[in-house]
């Protein structure tokens, strides 16, 4: 039996990050964690994604290189099984970098499965923990153990899609395929959905993304939602929203159901489905019912989330595991805020209403805020500004003017209400409007920042002199 001052159960963003804070702030740390280090977000999703991503990305440069003048002589190949590897060992390299981490802050990895019990002596709380070689250790936390379990990807039963890692998959087995299969649905048009589709489609598959709602991307601005299905359809991804499935048999080469969209009904047969319908929080043999640890109506862990505890003394939780939204970077932060707090610091509260939402797909989309879907809602008075990328000189340059960068304001006051972009590195411009809104700068003193020109931010400024009805270039 070992004693620290905290315990993390999981080893992912929330809680590594928090973690390693703890252990900047003098506390002795150790993390319980049966697979590598860095969680899903390293191992099986935004790492190991993205770098697929950027190989998605190349091959479609490498189609239109012509219009660059450069001409590329021979047979060009596009290789699934390299792009896969590349993307194995840029996750593996990250996920050893946080172990480098955690030596370096003196952090210590216990690698087992752990699970929450009665705490003795002097500390709050303890976990159990079953080591590889099937040893059982106890171990105590002084100032509290934090559940940093995560999410997992969850199937679809109720439509006939239960997931069988072969034909019926989730987002980590596409992580692992030796090569693009020939055809896919993806079914679930969010962030996930609409990243793999981007990928499948520039290796070649026959790609069907499936959306039960009338958008892709339902939780972003509509604007930005339309604009990507027009891309998407020219990239000849084959979009049905507002879609339903029924009929679904799955076979042991092949996946066949019956798809009803927009008043047609079709039959459709592919070589396998992804099913990227959302999460669920892993918090099943963890100890929660044995200890009083409270989950909320939808099977969340259940914490003030002010204090990030839960309700039983000495246990707190952070990330995916409480609920939306399930992002890293949100994970990240609630742990570094924890570790603030167990430290007995007085940390800057977490802004929920101002975390960015980032797809990675081609065209990018990010935004913050408040959508005009969402501004009609609340019967705010606002004024919209927005400034096309096909009139943006930078993007011209580099041959990517699809999208826009739209900016929501408070009419009377020029409050920044919501942001969103669709466009070639959105996910990076996104930021300049989020550090605006977070230090509440109007879209005024976004235009009295001199943007670089030729530069893709210029699209920023216009945005937001549009919005004053000021705009220059369109």
């Amino acid at each position: 039996m070992a004693s620290y001052d905290v315990i993390f159960l999981g080893g992912g963003p929330a809680g590594y990050v928090g973690a390693i804070r703890c252990a900047q702030l003098g506390l002795s740390v150790a993390v319980v964690e049966r697979e590598g280090l860095g969680g899903t977000c390293v191992l099986w999703g935004c790492i190991p994604a993205k770098a697929l991503l950027e190989s998605a990305s190349v091959a479609n440069k490498v189609r239109h290189a012509g219009e660059f003048g450069v001409t590329v002589t021979g047979e060009v190949g596009f290789d699934f099984g390299v792009a896969m590897k590349r993307s194995r060992g840029v996750s593996s390299q990250n996920s050893k970098g946080v172990e480098f981490l955690f030596k370096k802050n003196k952090i210590t990895w216990i690698k087992g499965t752990g699970r929450l019990v009665k705490a003795s002596g002097a500390a709050v709380a303890a976990l159990s923990v079953i080591g590889a070689d099937g040893k059982e250790e106890k171990h105590d936390a002084r100032k509290g153990v934090v559940i940093a379990t995560g999410s997992r990807v969850r199937g679809l039963p109720q439509v006939g899609l239960e997931l069988n890692k072969t034909t019926v998959i989730s987002s980590d087995e596409a992580l692992t395929l030796a090569k693009a299969p020939k055809s896919i649905a993806i079914v679930g048009a969010g962030a996930v959905g609409c990243e793999f589709a981007d990928v499948f489609n520039a290796f070649g598959s026959e790609v069907h993304l499936v959306e039960v709602l009338p958008v892709l991307l339902p939780l972003e601005d509509a604007d930005c939602s339309a604009e990507l299905g027009r891309a998407f359809k020219k990239r000849k991804i084959q979009v049905h929203t507002g879609a339903r499935l029924s009929n679904v048999k799955v076979g042991k080469n092949d996946v066949s159901m019956s798809l009803e969209a927009g008043g047609a009904k079709e039959s459709l047969t592919v070589d396998c489905v992804l099913v990227a319908a959302g999460r669920a929080p892993n918090v099943e043999e963890i100890g929660l019912k044995e200890l009083g640890v409270q989950l909320t109506d939808r099977g969340f862990v259940k914490v003030d989330t002010t204090s990030y505890q839960t309700s039983a003394k000495g246990v707190y939780a952070i990330g995916d595991v409480i609920g939306a939204p399930m992002l890293a970077h949100k994970g990240q932060r609630e742990g570094y805020v924890l570790a603030e707090l167990l430290a007995g610091k007085q940390p800057h509260a977490i802004n929920y209403g101002n975390i960015p939402n980032a797809t990675y797909c081609h065209p990018e989309v990010a935004s913050i805020g408040l959508t005009e879907a969402q501004c009609k809602e609340q019967k705010l008075d606002y004024k919209v500004g927005k400034f096309p990328f096909s009139a943006n000189g930078r993007a011209r340059t580099s041959g990517e003017t699809e999208g826009f960068v739209k900016i929501i304001r408070d009419a009377k006051y020029g409050e920044i209400l919501g942001a969103h972009i669709i466009g070639a590195h959105a996910t990076e411009l996104i930021h300049e409007l989020l550090v605006a809104r977070e230090n509440e700068f109007t879209v005024e003193e976004v235009d009295l920042a001199i943007h670089a020109h030729p530069t893709l931010s210029e699209a920023i400024a216009e945005a937001a002199l549009d919005s004053l009805g000021r705009l220059v270039h369109a």
